[in-house]
């Protein structure tokens, strides 16, 4: 797929490089036209100095032909010895002067003039011819075509040695100039790149006015998912905490029951546990809910006291769990409440999916890393992978499938990274999560 960046740089550089090509072939032509007319005006000059003096002098020319001859063609060697290339013509020039009956009065290099040229220009395989009258006397005048194809040559060479270097050139800067006019669609899509699965807050504006219709289409688009996920959140937390009501009155008509039928305590024990189970799912939704639409983060306050707190309920509550904690205050700017029911939901997974009889050790480091290590078998790195996904739970398992979940996504909106790990290092199985939060 062909970037935009890509085909601006194609599109640009392949016309410059036509322009400059049909620049330079215009030029081309030019220059050998001028070339041309500039040849013609010489030849032309050339027999209209000789055939003056010719007519003037008709018969002693032809008494002394070579004594006139050398007098006309150091007259017109004369005239021009300030130019150059005209000079260099007039040096390999030839002519042939006439009389009406045809007889030569003087010529040079006539062996490779046409007896009879029409009048005017006219050229032959190797020389171009001017042919003129007057006075009763005929005048041919030639000069190489070489001449004229090293002149053109030369120009030309002139002309695309600098274009050789400036093609290339222009292509680098048009290269440049793509990817620096591209630079606020980069910074656009960097914007939109780094931000989290949660970040739904509005892009700043684009720094060009070609992308503000894309930047305002983006933040409305993330307008409505924000809407969208509050609603689907408020309605997950509404539904969760209308549940807790009913399910703890019929916990205790449950409890009323067992007692005024002593013989349906078994299936009142069932009704009971289903219950329960049922009040700790729809907890743990609303713990989600707050998880993904509370706030996260704040001031820093010291990330032990919110532990002590969880470890103290978890114990009240027969489990047993081994905590270890800094001299130091430990700094973090995840809210405490988040933090506490991060912290909730890795013990309690770590003591119902851990080995019996084995306590869940907890450790707090003074670089604010949360260890949570628990005995148990060792998982291969496909269910360690799917860890923290929602509802994944092992086989076996009573649980629902929302603890890693809410820990994953505390993690993911704070700012902290999350890893597990199985077996942890120094043991040789259970499973062990780690938790960097945020200074």
């Amino acid at each position: 797929m062909r970037s935009i960046q890509g085909r601006l740089m194609l599109i640009v550089g392949l016309g410059a490089t036509l322009f400059w090509l049909a620049a330079a072939g215009l030029t081309a032509d030019r220059l050998s036209r001028e070339v041309r007319t500039l040849f013609d005006d010489d030849l032309r000059a050339t027999a209209e100095r000789i055939l003056p003096l010719a007519a003037q002098g008709a018969k002693p020319w032809r008494k002394d032909r070579e004594v006139e001859e050398g007098e006309v063609e150091r007259r017109d060697h004369d005239d021009d010895h300030d130019d150059d290339t005209r000079g260099d013509l007039r040096g390999r020039t030839i002519y042939r002067v006439t009389d009406s009956g045809g007889v030569v009065l003087a010529s040079k290099g006539t062996a490779v003039l046409p007896p009879a040229p029409p009048k005017g220009f006219s050229d032959t395989e190797t020389h171009r011819l001017y042919t003129a009258s007057g006075a009763g006397l005929t005048i041919t005048v030639a000069a190489p075509l070489t001449g004229r194809a090293a002149l053109v040559q030369a120009l030309m060479l002139r002309l695309v040695l600098p274009l050789a270097v400036l093609l290339p050139l222009s292509l680098l800067g048009i290269a440049w100039a793509v990817r620096r006019g591209l630079r606020p669609l980069r910074d656009l899509r960097a914007a939109v790149g780094l931000r989290g699965v949660q970040d739904l807050s509005p892009l700043a504006p684009a720094g060009a006015a070609e992308l503000q219709p894309i930047t305002q289409a983006l933040n409305g688009l993330f307008t409505r998912l924000d809407a969208g996920f509050q609603a689907e959140r408020a309605f997950a937390s509404h539904a969760a905490h209308e549940l807790r009501t009913p399910v703890a009155g019929a916990i205790a008509q449950l409890q009323r029951l067992r007692a005024e039928l002593p013989g349906a305590a078994p299936r009142v024990d069932e009704i009971e546990a289903t219950l329960k189970r049922l009040m700790r799912t729809s907890e743990k939704l609303m713990q989600l809910a707050r998880a993904e639409g509370g706030r996260i983060t704040g001031e820093a306050s010291d990330m032990r006291t919110a532990l002590r707190i969880v470890v103290q309920d978890a114990t009240r509550a027969g489990g047993e769990v081994r905590l270890a904690l800094p001299d130091a205050p430990v700094l973090s700017v995840t809210l405490p409440d988040a933090l506490g029911i991060l912290a909730r939901n890795l013990i309690e997974n770590a003591l119902r999916h851990g080995a019996a009889g084995v306590p869940v050790d907890v450790a707090l480091s003074a670089d604010g890393v949360l260890r949570v290590v628990n005995a148990g078998p060792v998982l291969d790195v496909k269910t360690l992978a799917r860890l923290g996904q929602r509802f994944e739970k092992g086989e076996d398992s009573q649980g629902m499938g929302l603890g890693l979940a809410i820990v994953s996504t505390i993690a993911e909106r704070s700012g902290a990274d999350l890893r597990f790990l199985s077996p942890p290092e120094g043991r040789p199985d259970g499973l062990e999560v780690r938790v960097t939060l945020p200074r």
